[in-house]
């Protein structure tokens, strides 16, 4: 028989079986494998722009969170900066998908009918935000609630990919750039 011809299945299996592993791996490392990383510039209505945030607009800062593969120790741009309550937040998708556990950040103004009050851990709410795909209309549960100021970012992560009005980083996700 030709070398050749036994090649080819072998290395048809072995690249089926690498695709499987990767993709049985990758089942649910990551809640933000479906996160659309880049979004637009529009806020929710009724957020507030922050009045003296640590970092101002067009400043840099580097990135001290891993919401996503590569982000840690990248340079971010700040695009806005928005006081409000960031909540960590468990929800099953709309989608069908697995239950999402803890997913950071949704904001105050991104929960359906939510008041001047702010929610408090336990408490069941409606997402009104497609930070990833699912999650607009699906019902969580508060796991944490902060006041502090938000920012949206451009960055481009440690893998080259650029990453246009992220949504959301924490002020304590940051720190100065060197």
């Amino acid at each position: 028989m030709n070398k050749n011809r036994m090649k080819k299945p072998a290395l048809l299996l072995l690249a089926a079986l690498l695709l499987f592993l990767g993709a049985c791996s990758n089942a649910n490392n990551d809640d933000h494998s479906d996160m659309n990383h880049s979004g637009s510039s529009e806020v929710p209505k009724g957020l507030k722009e922050s009045e003296n945030p640590k970092y101002k607009v067009g400043s840099k800062a580097m990135i001290e969170s891993d919401h996503m593969p590569g982000m840690k120790g990248a340079e971010a741009t700040i695009v806005g900066s928005f006081d409000t309550t960031v909540y960590t937040v468990s929800y099953t998708p709309t989608n069908g998908g697995e239950r999402v556990e803890n997913h950071k950040w949704v904001i105050h103004e991104e929960i359906k009918d939510a008041g001047e009050e702010p929610f408090k851990p336990g408490e069941e709410v409606t997402l009104n935000t497609e930070h990833m795909e699912g999650m607009d209309g699906a019902k969580a549960e508060i796991d944490s609630a902060d006041e502090t100021t938000v920012y949206m970012v451009d960055f481009k992560t440690t893998d080259g990919e650029k990453v246009t009005n992220h949504k959301w980083v924490t002020e304590g996700e940051l720190s100065p750039t060197k």
